[in-house]
């Protein structure tokens, strides 16, 4: 499992404590040193943008809030990169801040903030396969749901 934006490693500590195999990737150094101080797990010290992932090396991706910070320009490329960095039939999960396709800078950090259509396009033109999508928080009004949730196969 390869958690795309692993932060201090929240998320790659439960991976590894549900036994599965979990490999973290940031941009910040700073964050790829808590996060295999916190894990004991492989970090890769990666910018979203540069990527060297080996072919065929993960059964799932975990995205959750890290993919809207590449431009869009550059998504096709990065989710191509991370479809071959799949095994085949494996699962890329994404979670991002829905919108109308604005982006920018907000404050230090570029953002995307796309809708489900312009989503589905960039992911789609990768070659993975719609499972589902949902939005978050579940059971609230619509305009209080401000994530996008997407799950896809390789």
């Amino acid at each position: 499992m390869l958690d795309f934006g692993c932060g201090p490693g929240r998320d790659l500590a439960y991976f590894k404590s549900q036994g599965l195999k979990a490999v973290g990737l940031d941009g910040s150094p700073e964050f790829v040193e808590m996060a295999r101080a916190e894990t004991g797990c492989e970090v890769l010290h990666q910018n979203f943008t540069g990527l060297d992932l080996p072919e065929n090396r993960f059964d799932g991706i975990f995205a959750n809030a890290s993919l809207f910070h590449v431009p869009s320009q550059e998504i096709p490329r990065v989710l191509s990169e991370l479809y071959n960095t799949l095994k085949p039939g494996g699962v890329l999960f994404s979670s991002n801040p829905r919108g109308e396709n604005q982006e920018g800078f907000q404050n230090e950090r570029y953002s995307c903030f796309h809708n489900l259509e312009t989503w589905r396009h960039f992911v789609t033109t990768a070659v993975f396969k719609e499972i589902s999508h949902y939005y978050r928080p579940q059971g609230l009004p619509r305009p209080q749901q401000p994530w996008l949730a997407t799950v896809w196969r390789k």
